[in-house]
């Protein structure tokens, strides 16, 4: 339907919606295919940016907590260490001495590294040593949970975010919420026992400044999660503590989407083999695109005004085309309503400036058309006047010679009546009742009475021979057409010759045509003018008035006319042996009207 209804369209319609449709496909499809691209390149580079900030996060705190497990190494292999742990009771008299030395080794290692808050050291006789930190109650540090947690373990390395409810304070005034212990058992290098536990408290400061630093986007944020599922820190956030810990599990993708308070949020982890803490950077979707959609904004108004202009510019591209063309199919419409005057005012050079060429020269045709055939009309016209003219003027002769024949009957002049007789058939052929074709048997009865009357004339100097093929009674010939060739060959050929003169008169068919013939051995008819006689036979419908004398003209300006230019008479002449002129004329069968 909307196919069928589209063809019915004007052009002008139709090459806007193509202009349309090759300027807004490109367009809406590099729009398309470039916001999509444009969006994934934001999502992947954004997602790879956060990746690499949380893995580097991760290997700085991996570094400073290999740092303090190296801390804690060297701590335990010092002699004064090991004899620290090998003391049995508060008794022994060197114990003064290497408690000493334990807090000097400890004050080095506190002093070179700030960001170490306070180091303390426990025996498995519930001894300990500590240059900050404090017994609370007098309950044995080896019942902690956190010392006995570090034996378990087994020599491996113990991570306590925020160690709450230890017996132990801080004389430095740094509470445990502050602070990350890094605990490790000690084994005896001789029996491999685990003989103490060292534990050094390292001031979470120290990451979350590192942390603080980096930002994903404006509100995009890092935090640390420790392996219990405990935040070891985040910032001041409340998007934090919405973050359900099993959304972190043990998941291949590392990437993901979670809506948070009707928020699309992304969320990419890593978790470290060393301490098994993940690492998780979280920032919104819409905050990533909100540059994409700028540009996707800014996209789009170009594209609006691209378009207009691309409307306005089809407008005039087509009327370009359109109007030219709608102005020739008005134009047509005038013509086709009869109106020949109107010209396509052609301004162009181009296939439509053709076209309105074509159309010019195309009237112009159709002008000298309509005058040639009104020409051969009025000529036409003109011919059929001349014969009615010519019947006209026997008609009056043809009464007067009857009486004539009569009164030469009566007083017995035989050749008088018989020339009377000839003259009177041939005025009656001539007359015909206004006919303009007659048999050919009356044609040649037509021709016979004129010859016998110019033999009369002439006498012995004349002689004329009537040859007609059998069976041509029932075809129908022009009249008048042999007669006018008879006596041209008589007056402007024989007459013009010394001796006797003959004519002859053929008719028979040939290549399907009724061909006459009228010949006479005359004086002939010079080259030159012979040339010129052709010449004005061939231009049939034109201006031949400077020769209508010659009665030749008009016999074969009737029959083109009536018949077409194929038919007509032809000349053929030579200077003192006479001339022939051939008249080739359709075949017309007579109507036969049964009674």
């Amino acid at each position: 339907m909307w196919r069928r209804a589209f063809q019915h369209k004007g052009i002008r319609f139709k090459l806007l919606v193509y202009f349309l449709s090759l300027i807004l496909l490109p367009i809406l499809t590099i729009g398309l295919i470039s916001d999509i691209i444009y969006t994934s390149s934001i999502e992947r580079e954004t997602n790879l940016h956060a990746q690499e900030i949380i893995e580097q996060i991760q290997k700085n705190v991996e570094f400073y907590i290999s740092d303090m497990d190296h801390i804690e190494h060297y701590i335990s292999q010092d002699p004064s260490m090991l004899a620290f742990f090998q003391i049995g009771n508060t008794l022994e008299p060197n114990r003064v001495s290497i408690e000493t030395e334990v807090r000097r080794l400890l004050r080095t290692y506190t002093e070179v590294h700030p960001e170490i808050a306070g180091i303390v050291v426990v025996n498995e006789r519930d001894l300990y040593i500590s240059n900050e930190q404090y017994r609370i109650s007098r309950d044995p540090l080896t019942r902690e949970d956190w010392y006995q947690r570090a034996i378990a373990s087994k020599g491996e390395l113990l991570l306590i975010s925020r160690p709450i409810g230890r017996n132990l304070t801080s004389g430095n005034q740094v509470n445990a919420e502050e602070v990350l212990s890094v605990v490790k058992a000690i084994q005896n290098p001789t029996t491999h026992e685990f003989v103490g536990v060292i534990s050094i408290d390292f001031m979470l400061d120290t990451i979350e400044k590192m942390i603080q630093k980096i930002t994903l986007g404006k509100t995009g944020f890092v935090y640390m999660m420790d392996a219990a599922g405990e935040v070891v820190y985040s910032p001041d956030n409340p998007v934090v503590y919405r973050i359900n810990a099993q959304w972190l599990g043990d998941r291949s993708n590392r990437q993901f989407t979670q809506t948070i308070n009707h928020n699309q949020y992304q969320i990419i982890f890593t978790q470290s083999e060393y301490t098994k803490w993940k690492i998780i950077g979280v920032f919104s979707f819409k905050e990533t695109f909100k540059e994409a959609s700028k540009i996707r904004f800014y996209t789009l108004i170009i594209a609006i005004f691209t378009i207009i202009l691309a409307v306005i510019l089809a407008f005039f591209y087509t009327s370009s085309i359109a109007n030219p063309l709608n102005k020739l199919k008005n134009l047509m419409r005038k013509v086709q309503n009869g109106d020949l005057n109107v010209r396509f005012d052609n301004q162009y050079h181009d296939e439509i400036g053709q076209v309105g060429n074509g159309f010019n020269s195309m009237l112009e045709e159709i002008r000298n058309l309509i005058d040639l055939v009104y020409k051969e009309q009025q000529g036409k016209r003109e011919s059929e006047i001349k014969i009615l003219q010519a019947q006209i003027k026997p008609h009056f002769l043809y009464n007067t010679l009857d009486a004539i024949q009569w009164m030469a009957h009566e007083r017995g002049a035989t050749d008088l009546v018989e020339m009377i007789d000839a003259l009177t058939h041939f005025f009656r052929i001539g007359l015909s009742k206004g006919k303009e074709t007659l048999t050919v048997s009356d044609e040649i009865a037509h021709v016979r009475s004129y010859l016998i009357i110019q033999k009369i004339r002439y006498e012995e100097k004349l002689e004329y021979e009537i040859d007609c093929e059998d069976g041509l009674d029932h075809l129908l010939i022009l009249k008048l057409t042999l007669q006018p060739l008879v006596e041209n060959a008589i007056y402007h050929g024989i007459k013009a010759r010394r001796g006797i003169g003959k004519v002859s008169v053929k008719a028979k068919i040939v290549q399907g045509m009724l061909y006459c013939s009228v010949s006479d051995n005359g004086i002939g008819i010079q080259p030159e003018k012979l040339k010129e006689i052709r010449q004005m036979l061939e231009k049939s419908g034109k201006d031949t008035s400077a020769l209508q004398g010659f009665g030749i003209y008009n016999v074969n300006e009737r029959i083109k006319l009536n018949y077409g230019s194929e038919y007509g008479l032809i000349f053929h002449s030579e200077y003192g042996a006479g001339t022939t002129v051939e008249v080739w004329h359709p075949l017309l069968e007579k109507l036969v009207i049964l009674k």
